[in-house]
Protein backbone atom coordinates (compact mmCIF):
# COMPACT_ATOMS: atom_id res chain seq x y z
CA UNK A 1 0.00 0.00 0.00
CA UNK A 2 1.60 3.05 -1.29
CA UNK A 3 2.73 5.38 2.28
CA UNK A 4 2.45 9.05 2.20
CA UNK A 5 4.59 10.89 5.03
CA UNK A 6 4.09 14.77 5.71
CA UNK A 7 6.64 16.01 8.43
CA UNK A 8 5.12 19.17 10.18
CA UNK A 9 1.74 19.41 11.29
CA UNK A 10 1.13 23.06 10.54
CA UNK A 11 -1.00 24.71 7.76
CA UNK A 12 0.76 23.48 5.22
CA UNK A 13 0.56 19.61 6.62
CA UNK A 14 -2.96 19.84 7.35
CA UNK A 15 -4.06 21.06 4.01
CA UNK A 16 -1.88 18.47 2.09
CA UNK A 17 -3.27 15.52 4.04
CA UNK A 18 -7.14 16.72 3.63
CA UNK A 19 -6.73 17.39 0.31
CA UNK A 20 -4.86 13.74 -0.18
CA UNK A 21 -8.16 12.26 1.08
CA UNK A 22 -10.49 14.79 -0.61
CA UNK A 23 -8.83 13.48 -4.10
CA UNK A 24 -9.59 9.97 -3.30
CA UNK A 25 -6.51 9.08 -2.13
CA UNK A 26 -6.47 5.48 -0.44
CA UNK A 27 -3.14 4.64 0.93
CA UNK A 28 -1.77 4.95 3.98
CA UNK A 29 -1.42 8.78 5.27
CA UNK A 30 0.99 9.76 8.35
CA UNK A 31 1.16 13.39 9.37
CA UNK A 32 3.94 14.05 12.07
CA UNK A 33 4.11 16.56 13.74
CA UNK A 34 6.42 18.41 16.97
CA UNK A 35 3.63 20.38 18.69
CA UNK A 36 1.33 18.53 21.04
CA UNK A 37 -1.79 20.30 19.83
CA UNK A 38 -3.66 19.12 16.24
CA UNK A 39 -2.61 21.40 13.32
CA UNK A 40 -3.93 25.05 14.67
CA UNK A 41 -3.98 29.05 12.45
CA UNK A 42 -0.88 30.94 13.81
CA UNK A 43 -2.33 34.17 13.18
CA UNK A 44 -4.60 35.11 15.84
CA UNK A 45 -1.64 33.91 18.10
CA UNK A 46 -0.52 37.30 18.00
CA UNK A 47 -3.75 38.72 17.64
CA UNK A 48 -7.39 37.50 19.08
CA UNK A 49 -5.83 34.48 20.94
CA UNK A 50 -3.43 36.67 22.74
CA UNK A 51 -6.22 39.25 23.58
CA UNK A 52 -7.94 36.66 25.34
CA UNK A 53 -10.76 36.95 22.07
CA UNK A 54 -9.98 33.50 21.40
CA UNK A 55 -10.48 30.17 22.54
CA UNK A 56 -7.98 27.69 22.25
CA UNK A 57 -10.86 25.38 20.60
CA UNK A 58 -11.32 27.77 17.62
CA UNK A 59 -7.49 28.01 16.67
CA UNK A 60 -7.98 24.16 15.30
CA UNK A 61 -8.01 23.36 12.23
CA UNK A 62 -9.82 20.43 11.61
CA UNK A 63 -11.19 18.61 15.22
CA UNK A 64 -9.46 15.48 16.16
CA UNK A 65 -12.30 13.47 14.99
CA UNK A 66 -11.44 14.66 11.35
CA UNK A 67 -8.25 12.94 11.26
CA UNK A 68 -9.59 9.40 12.69
CA UNK A 69 -12.71 9.70 10.18
CA UNK A 70 -10.02 9.85 7.42
CA UNK A 71 -7.85 7.57 8.67
CA UNK A 72 -5.17 9.88 9.18
CA UNK A 73 -2.39 8.69 11.50
CA UNK A 74 -1.48 11.81 13.45
CA UNK A 75 1.78 11.48 15.24
CA UNK A 76 2.12 14.60 18.19
CA UNK A 77 4.71 15.75 20.18
CA UNK A 78 7.00 13.63 18.12
CA UNK A 79 10.29 15.00 16.43
CA UNK A 80 11.70 13.81 13.30
CA UNK A 81 15.03 13.20 13.99
CA UNK A 82 16.34 12.20 10.36
CA UNK A 83 15.55 10.83 6.40
CA UNK A 84 17.25 8.51 4.89
CA UNK A 85 16.08 9.12 0.87
CA UNK A 86 18.29 6.04 -0.47
CA UNK A 87 15.79 3.74 2.36
CA UNK A 88 12.91 5.96 1.57
CA UNK A 89 12.38 6.39 5.86
CA UNK A 90 12.00 8.93 7.72
CA UNK A 91 13.58 7.96 11.36
CA UNK A 92 11.75 10.10 14.51
CA UNK A 93 12.75 10.26 17.90
CA UNK A 94 10.03 6.89 18.27
CA UNK A 95 10.03 4.58 15.18
CA UNK A 96 11.43 4.45 11.67
CA UNK A 97 9.03 4.70 8.93
CA UNK A 98 9.03 3.89 5.46
CA UNK A 99 7.21 6.34 2.31
CA UNK A 100 6.35 6.49 -0.85
CA UNK A 101 6.48 10.12 -1.13
CA UNK A 102 7.65 12.48 1.37
CA UNK A 103 6.17 16.07 1.68
CA UNK A 104 8.24 18.19 4.19
CA UNK A 105 5.73 21.25 5.37
CA UNK A 106 8.58 21.81 8.00
CA UNK A 107 7.56 25.74 8.19
CA UNK A 108 10.06 28.18 9.82
CA UNK A 109 11.29 29.04 12.64
CA UNK A 110 11.99 32.81 14.49
CA UNK A 111 15.05 34.35 14.43
CA UNK A 112 16.01 34.78 18.51
CA UNK A 113 18.60 36.85 20.40
CA UNK A 114 21.86 35.76 21.42
CA UNK A 115 22.51 34.44 24.22
CA UNK A 116 25.57 36.71 24.70
CA UNK A 117 23.21 39.52 24.80
CA UNK A 118 20.64 38.33 26.99
CA UNK A 119 18.76 36.35 24.57
CA UNK A 120 18.49 33.50 26.66
CA UNK A 121 17.35 35.10 29.48
CA UNK A 122 13.78 34.28 31.49
CA UNK A 123 11.23 36.66 29.94
CA UNK A 124 12.53 36.91 26.67
CA UNK A 125 9.70 35.72 23.96
CA UNK A 126 9.27 34.95 20.73
CA UNK A 127 6.09 35.00 18.79
CA UNK A 128 5.73 31.94 17.26
CA UNK A 129 3.65 28.99 18.31
CA UNK A 130 1.15 28.36 20.85
CA UNK A 131 3.69 27.25 23.58
CA UNK A 132 5.15 30.59 23.23
CA UNK A 133 2.10 32.84 23.40
CA UNK A 134 0.78 30.83 26.34
CA UNK A 135 4.18 30.98 28.10
CA UNK A 136 4.12 34.90 27.65
CA UNK A 137 0.49 35.91 28.07
CA UNK A 138 0.71 36.42 31.96
CA UNK A 139 2.78 39.27 31.59
CA UNK A 140 0.50 41.27 29.64
CA UNK A 141 -0.78 43.07 32.80
CA UNK A 142 -1.47 46.75 32.62
CA UNK A 143 0.87 49.26 33.72
CA UNK A 144 4.00 46.42 33.06
CA UNK A 145 6.84 48.09 30.60
CA UNK A 146 7.61 45.47 27.76
CA UNK A 147 10.14 45.93 25.13
CA UNK A 148 9.34 44.68 22.08
CA UNK A 149 12.60 44.22 19.40
CA UNK A 150 11.87 44.43 15.58
CA UNK A 151 9.63 46.90 13.54
CA UNK A 152 8.30 44.13 11.03
CA UNK A 153 4.17 42.88 11.26
CA UNK A 154 4.79 40.41 14.42
CA UNK A 155 6.55 43.43 16.25
CA UNK A 156 3.39 45.83 15.78
CA UNK A 157 1.03 43.36 16.15
CA UNK A 158 2.27 42.19 19.53
CA UNK A 159 2.47 46.24 20.43
CA UNK A 160 -0.91 46.65 19.56
CA UNK A 161 -2.11 43.87 21.95
CA UNK A 162 0.19 45.25 24.74
CA UNK A 163 -0.99 48.92 24.75
CA UNK A 164 -4.53 47.61 24.08
CA UNK A 165 -4.44 45.82 27.17
CA UNK A 166 -2.26 49.00 29.09
CA UNK A 167 0.92 48.59 29.13
CA UNK A 168 3.44 50.39 28.63
CA UNK A 169 5.13 49.70 25.11
CA UNK A 170 8.85 50.49 23.82
CA UNK A 171 9.87 49.38 20.43
CA UNK A 172 13.42 49.64 18.53
CA UNK A 173 13.78 48.85 15.55
CA UNK A 174 17.32 49.37 13.85
CA UNK A 175 16.58 50.07 10.19
CA UNK A 176 15.55 54.12 9.15
CA UNK A 177 11.96 52.89 9.40
CA UNK A 178 9.66 50.48 10.37
CA UNK A 179 8.16 48.04 7.86
CA UNK A 180 11.21 49.32 5.67
CA UNK A 181 12.12 45.57 4.55
CA UNK A 182 8.38 44.98 3.31
CA UNK A 183 6.38 48.08 2.91
CA UNK A 184 6.83 51.67 1.49
CA UNK A 185 7.62 54.69 3.51
CA UNK A 186 3.25 55.77 3.07
CA UNK A 187 2.90 52.55 4.94
CA UNK A 188 5.64 52.98 7.15
CA UNK A 189 4.11 56.15 8.19
CA UNK A 190 0.56 54.93 8.84
CA UNK A 191 1.57 52.47 10.86
CA UNK A 192 3.73 54.51 13.12
CA UNK A 193 0.93 57.17 13.45
CA UNK A 194 -1.34 54.58 14.36
CA UNK A 195 0.98 53.14 17.07
CA UNK A 196 1.78 56.67 18.90
CA UNK A 197 -1.18 58.05 18.76
CA UNK A 198 -1.94 54.67 21.39
CA UNK A 199 0.85 55.57 23.52
CA UNK A 200 3.15 53.21 21.83
CA UNK A 201 7.32 54.53 21.93
CA UNK A 202 8.82 53.72 18.35
CA UNK A 203 12.62 54.47 18.13
CA UNK A 204 13.99 54.01 15.00
CA UNK A 205 17.37 54.12 13.81
CA UNK A 206 17.85 52.37 17.27
CA UNK A 207 19.10 48.60 17.86
CA UNK A 208 19.50 46.57 21.13
CA UNK A 209 22.50 46.25 22.22
CA UNK A 210 22.10 44.02 25.66
CA UNK A 211 19.71 42.74 27.93
CA UNK A 212 20.46 43.42 31.56
CA UNK A 213 19.09 40.53 34.58
CA UNK A 214 19.65 38.05 36.78
CA UNK A 215 18.21 35.46 35.87
CA UNK A 216 14.92 37.03 34.03
CA UNK A 217 15.51 39.95 32.24
CA UNK A 218 15.08 43.03 33.86
CA UNK A 219 16.28 46.10 31.34
CA UNK A 220 17.93 46.68 28.36
CA UNK A 221 20.49 49.07 26.73
CA UNK A 222 20.12 50.26 23.47
CA UNK A 223 22.99 50.96 20.92
CA UNK A 224 22.39 55.10 21.38
CA UNK A 225 22.80 54.45 24.85
CA UNK A 226 19.38 54.30 26.43
CA UNK A 227 18.44 52.42 29.68
CA UNK A 228 15.47 50.80 30.08
CA UNK A 229 13.59 49.03 32.75
CA UNK A 230 11.53 46.48 31.44
CA UNK A 231 9.65 43.69 32.95
CA UNK A 232 9.83 41.71 29.79
CA UNK A 233 10.53 41.39 25.95
CA UNK A 234 9.22 40.53 22.82
CA UNK A 235 11.32 39.59 19.80
CA UNK A 236 10.09 40.06 15.94
CA UNK A 237 13.20 40.25 13.74
CA UNK A 238 12.01 38.00 11.22
CA UNK A 239 11.87 34.25 11.16
CA UNK A 240 14.20 31.30 8.89
CA UNK A 241 13.04 28.34 6.29
CA UNK A 242 13.46 25.16 8.75
CA UNK A 243 15.34 23.59 6.08
CA UNK A 244 18.03 21.65 8.60
CA UNK A 245 16.56 18.20 7.56
CA UNK A 246 15.88 18.45 3.83
CA UNK A 247 20.21 19.70 4.07
CA UNK A 248 20.94 16.98 6.46
CA UNK A 249 19.41 14.40 3.59
CA UNK A 250 21.24 15.96 0.56
CA UNK A 251 18.19 18.10 -1.17
CA UNK A 252 18.83 21.49 -2.80
CA UNK A 253 18.49 24.22 -0.52
CA UNK A 254 18.25 28.13 -2.30
CA UNK A 255 16.54 29.54 0.61
CA UNK A 256 14.75 27.30 1.87
CA UNK A 257 14.04 23.59 -0.04
CA UNK A 258 13.76 24.01 -3.32
CA UNK A 259 11.50 22.82 -5.72
CA UNK A 260 10.07 22.87 -8.88
CA UNK A 261 7.01 24.60 -10.55
CA UNK A 262 4.94 21.50 -9.01
CA UNK A 263 6.61 21.19 -5.53
CA UNK A 264 9.05 18.51 -6.27
CA UNK A 265 12.42 18.53 -4.81
CA UNK A 266 15.83 17.87 -6.23
CA UNK A 267 14.70 14.11 -4.89
CA UNK A 268 11.69 13.02 -7.01
CA UNK A 269 10.41 10.81 -4.02
CA UNK A 270 10.35 14.38 -2.20
CA UNK A 271 8.10 17.09 -2.42
CA UNK A 272 7.76 20.35 0.17
CA UNK A 273 4.96 23.48 0.62
CA UNK A 274 4.69 26.16 2.74
CA UNK A 275 7.21 28.53 4.56
CA UNK A 276 10.38 26.35 4.25
CA UNK A 277 9.85 25.70 0.21
CA UNK A 278 11.11 28.17 -2.57
CA UNK A 279 9.69 27.93 -5.48
CA UNK A 280 9.85 29.43 -9.39
CA UNK A 281 7.94 32.63 -9.59
CA UNK A 282 8.17 34.79 -12.88
CA UNK A 283 11.51 35.21 -13.42
CA UNK A 284 13.31 34.76 -10.12
CA UNK A 285 12.56 32.41 -7.13
CA UNK A 286 10.54 33.10 -4.09
CA UNK A 287 9.72 31.91 -0.13
CA UNK A 288 6.36 33.09 0.48
CA UNK A 289 5.75 33.11 4.54
CA UNK A 290 1.77 33.20 4.07
CA UNK A 291 -1.27 31.18 4.78
CA UNK A 292 -2.98 31.55 1.87
CA UNK A 293 0.72 30.24 -0.07
CA UNK A 294 0.77 26.91 2.63
CA UNK A 295 -2.74 26.20 1.56
CA UNK A 296 -2.42 26.37 -2.08
CA UNK A 297 1.05 25.37 -2.88
CA UNK A 298 0.24 22.09 -0.32
CA UNK A 299 -3.00 21.27 -1.94
CA UNK A 300 -0.78 21.34 -5.61
CA UNK A 301 1.52 18.90 -4.32
CA UNK A 302 -1.35 16.76 -3.18
CA UNK A 303 -2.44 16.97 -6.59
CA UNK A 304 0.57 16.22 -7.95
CA UNK A 305 1.24 13.04 -5.72
CA UNK A 306 -2.14 11.85 -7.24
CA UNK A 307 -0.26 12.15 -10.82
CA UNK A 308 -1.38 15.20 -12.22
CA UNK A 309 0.57 17.97 -13.80
CA UNK A 310 -0.12 20.87 -12.40
CA UNK A 311 2.33 23.74 -11.70
CA UNK A 312 1.71 26.38 -8.60
CA UNK A 313 1.18 29.80 -9.31
CA UNK A 314 1.09 31.68 -6.51
CA UNK A 315 -1.41 35.01 -6.35
CA UNK A 316 0.36 36.14 -2.90
CA UNK A 317 -1.94 38.27 -0.55
CA UNK A 318 -1.07 39.01 3.10
CA UNK A 319 -2.74 40.52 6.00
CA UNK A 320 -1.93 42.16 9.53
CA UNK A 321 -4.64 43.09 12.03
CA UNK A 322 -3.91 46.33 14.33
CA UNK A 323 -6.20 47.50 16.53
CA UNK A 324 -9.21 48.08 14.45
CA UNK A 325 -7.32 48.56 11.36
CA UNK A 326 -7.18 45.75 8.86
CA UNK A 327 -4.16 46.03 6.63
CA UNK A 328 -4.73 43.50 3.29
CA UNK A 329 -1.89 43.35 1.22
CA UNK A 330 -2.23 41.66 -2.45
CA UNK A 331 0.66 41.27 -4.98
CA UNK A 332 4.43 41.72 -4.32
CA UNK A 333 5.78 45.31 -4.09
CA UNK A 334 9.75 44.12 -5.10
CA UNK A 335 10.80 46.82 -7.41
CA UNK A 336 8.87 49.22 -7.03
CA UNK A 337 9.64 52.80 -8.04
CA UNK A 338 6.18 54.44 -7.55
CA UNK A 339 3.67 54.60 -4.90
CA UNK A 340 0.38 56.33 -5.52
CA UNK A 341 -2.03 57.32 -2.51
CA UNK A 342 -5.54 56.85 -2.65
CA UNK A 343 -8.04 58.03 0.15
CA UNK A 344 -11.03 56.33 1.36
CA UNK A 345 -14.26 57.43 3.28
CA UNK A 346 -13.68 57.39 6.89
CA UNK A 347 -9.78 57.55 7.08
CA UNK A 348 -9.79 54.43 4.76
CA UNK A 349 -6.72 54.62 2.36
CA UNK A 350 -4.58 52.41 -0.09
CA UNK A 351 -1.60 52.36 -1.48
CA UNK A 352 -0.39 50.99 -5.09
CA UNK A 353 2.86 50.29 -5.82
CA UNK A 354 4.32 50.71 -9.33
CA UNK A 355 7.10 49.80 -11.54
CA UNK A 356 7.20 51.89 -14.65
CA UNK A 357 3.42 51.25 -15.67
CA UNK A 358 2.92 47.87 -14.06
CA UNK A 359 1.02 47.47 -11.39
CA UNK A 360 3.10 45.43 -8.92
CA UNK A 361 0.85 45.45 -5.20
CA UNK A 362 -1.49 47.57 -2.59
CA UNK A 363 -1.45 47.91 0.49
CA UNK A 364 -5.32 48.65 1.92
CA UNK A 365 -5.71 49.75 5.56
CA UNK A 366 -9.75 49.43 6.08
CA UNK A 367 -10.00 49.64 2.73
CA UNK A 368 -11.18 45.78 1.48
CA UNK A 369 -12.79 47.11 -1.50
CA UNK A 370 -9.52 48.62 -3.08
CA UNK A 371 -7.80 45.89 -2.01
CA UNK A 372 -10.14 43.00 -3.83
CA UNK A 373 -10.06 45.57 -7.02
CA UNK A 374 -6.19 45.33 -6.86
CA UNK A 375 -5.99 41.62 -6.21
CA UNK A 376 -8.12 40.96 -9.28
CA UNK A 377 -6.25 43.66 -11.12
CA UNK A 378 -2.63 42.39 -10.55
CA UNK A 379 -3.59 38.66 -10.88
CA UNK A 380 -5.14 39.16 -14.45
CA UNK A 381 -1.59 41.20 -15.16
CA UNK A 382 -4.35 44.57 -15.66
CA UNK A 383 -2.82 48.22 -15.03
CA UNK A 384 -4.54 51.18 -14.87
CA UNK A 385 -2.32 54.47 -15.14
CA UNK A 386 -1.52 55.60 -11.50
CA UNK A 387 -3.52 58.83 -12.67
CA UNK A 388 -6.73 56.53 -12.88
CA UNK A 389 -5.70 55.46 -8.89
CA UNK A 390 -4.90 58.94 -7.77
CA UNK A 391 -8.06 60.19 -9.27
CA UNK A 392 -10.83 60.48 -6.33
CA UNK A 393 -13.89 60.39 -9.32
CA UNK A 394 -12.39 57.18 -11.20
CA UNK A 395 -15.17 54.45 -10.67
CA UNK A 396 -12.85 51.85 -9.75
CA UNK A 397 -15.01 48.93 -10.87
CA UNK A 398 -14.88 49.97 -14.41
CA UNK A 399 -11.41 49.67 -14.04
CA UNK A 400 -12.19 45.43 -13.98
CA UNK A 401 -13.17 45.75 -17.73
CA UNK A 402 -10.00 46.79 -18.86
Amino acid sequence: MTHIVVIGAGQAGASCVAKLRNLGFEGRVTLIGEEPALPYQRPPLSKKYLLGEMELERLYLRPAHFYVENAIDVHLSERVEGIDPVEKTVITEKQTLSYDHLVLTTGSAPRRLPAAIGGALDGVYTVRDLKDVDQMAPEFAEGRHVLIVGGGYIGLEAAAVAATKGLKVTLVEMADRILQRVAAPETSDYFRTLHTERGVDILEGVGLDRLAGEGKVSGAVLTDGTELAVDFVIVGVGITPASALAEAAGLEIDNGIKTDARGRTSDPAIWSAGDCASFPYRETRIRLESVPNAIDQAEVVAENIMGGSKDYVAKPWFWSDQYDVKLQIAGLNSGYDQVVTRAGEGGSVSFWYYRGSELLAVDAMNAPRDYMIGKRLIEGGKSPTPEQIANPETDMKLLMRM
